[in-house]
């Protein structure tokens, strides 16, 4: 069941991304803002996905390890 839940917040985590990532796409394309910074602002998407995926798998394994 926790496993489950972890799959679907990692899911719903990588959604946001992907939408994020379109939005940059989107404005670099009606030159909102440049290559580079859609460059640099995937980097930080990225970022902040990786973070929030470790926060989740480490409250799943102290969860875990609770049960």
């Amino acid at each position: 069941m926790i496993k489950f839940h972890r799959y679907e917040l990692k899911v719903s985590i990588r959604n946001i991304r992907r939408e994020a990532n379109d939005q940059l796409k989107s404005m670099q394309k009606s030159k909102e803002i440049s290559e580079d910074d859609e460059k640099k602002f995937e980097k930080v998407v990225q970022k902040y996905t990786d973070d929030h995926i470790k926060k989740i798998d480490d409250k799943i394994i102290s969860k875990e390890k609770e049960i």
